[in-house]
């Protein structure tokens, strides 16, 4: 799987979102002020769609889009990357940089023990 630009991450987090949907619909939908041109976002589409990350369905000259790998595929796949790129793989790396870096509470650290040891809780 071909990795995403910010950009075309960022189309595809709409494309998830609308399931199906034609470049004016994916503007729309953008949360951006201003809205990006037409030819800048139907070019990501474009490319996206090169990359088999979306396929599309023709009426006439329009073209209705869909994606056609899932947002939880998607995030497997950057996640291992992640893991192996940013914390050389250790699933201890990772939890200790989330324990320290994002502040999490009693509860979240409650709730992660109680995944890593679903016998133990109450």
């Amino acid at each position: 799987m071909e990795e995403l630009t910010k950009t075309e991450e960022h189309i595809m987090q709409v494309m998830w979102r609308l399931k199906k949907a034609f470049v004016k619909d994916i503007i729309e939908a953008l949360p951006d002020d201003p809205k990006p041109p037409y030819n800048t976002i139907s070019s990501v589409v474009r490319l996206l769609e090169k990359k088999g990350y979306v396929g599309y369905k023709a009426y006439g000259k329009t073209y209705e889009y869909f994606a056609l790998i899932s947002k939880a595929d998607y995030r497997k796949v950057s996640f291992k990357k992640m893991l192996s790129g940013y914390f050389d793989n250790s699933a201890e790396s990772l939890l200790s940089f989330m324990v320290k870096e994002q502040k999490l509470g009693e509860d979240e650290i409650r709730k992660i023990q109680d995944i890593i040891n679903p016998n133990t809780s109450k």
